[in-house]
């Protein structure tokens, strides 16, 4: 354990070296590249936390993924369950989810601005749109990874189909639907910055677009920095609950 710490510190300190060879480097053609340095970045890293500017704009991102996520869940979990306890469904809808998971979200902007108009409502469409099919594809394989003997044993005891599905599908699918979870996270909070340059007056994505209108690249640096690290602390939060889910 100790040894992986190590090494990952080691590797993120490589990084560091790396993104400041490079600011250097590129300082010498874009003397302007001085302010995308890590001394710039973090300068205005800490100005940015300690004015409370960037407080709203990582609130409504870390909202709009909350409700992204949420629908997918909603939608993908009983779609995922359905498609797992029955062949004909999956056989009738596999061939549309994938045409439909294979599409980019990002080319359905234009046509969700034209249909939803401007503000949260597009936003939120368009993480649900990308991150519902790691679910649905998760939880379906959870359904398919249940021994049936269990489903046998619950029918042999007449096990009310809530029962069912809360005493021995659910726990069985835990994992699944975390892991499924995981990936449509991370696919959503990379959808979230471009989403969130659609007219929408808040925002990460949308801090981004204001800076580099300032010419205040520190502080669009700042922004990288936060939304990686927002990124992994979200990623984390999820490999923690999956870690605990398995060791039960």
């Amino acid at each position: 354990m100790k040894q992986k710490y190590l090494l990952g510190a080691g590797g993120l300190l490589s990084l560091f070296a790396i993104w400041q060879g490079g600011a250097l480097l590129l300082a010498k053609s874009v003397p302007i590249a001085t302010n995308l340095a890590p001394q710039a970045t973090f300068e205005s890293l800490w100005w940015l936390f300690s004015s409370g500017e960037i407080i709203p704009h990582i609130t409504a991102s870390l909202r709009r993924i909350a409700v992204g996520l949420g629908t997918a869940l909603l939608v993908g979990v009983p779609l995922g369950l359905a498609l797992g306890f029955s062949k004909k469904l999956e056989m009738w809808c596999t061939p549309s989810f994938q045409l439909l998971r294979m599409i980019s979200p990002l080319s359905w902007m234009p046509i969700v601005v034209m249909l939803l108009g401007v503000g949260d409502l597009p936003v939120y469409f368009l993480l649900a749109f990308a991150s519902v099919w790691s679910l649905i594809i998760s939880t379906t394989a959870g359904v398919k990874s249940i021994d049936p003997q269990w489903l046998l044993l619950s029918r042999s005891m007449a096990a009310s189909k809530t029962e069912t599905l809360c005493k021995i599908v659910v726990p069985a699918i835990g994992s699944h639907v975390l892991t499924g979870l995981r990936v449509s996270m991370g696919i959503a909070w990379v959808v979230l910055v471009p989403c969130e340059m659609l007219g929408v007056n808040e925002g990460l994505g949308y801090f981004i677009l204001d800076t580099r209108d300032r010419l205040a690249y520190s502080e669009l640096m700042a922004a990288v920095v936060i939304i990686g690290l927002i990124g992994w602390g979200l990623d984390s939060l999820l490999r923690f609950a999956l870690a605990k889910g398995g060791n039960k």
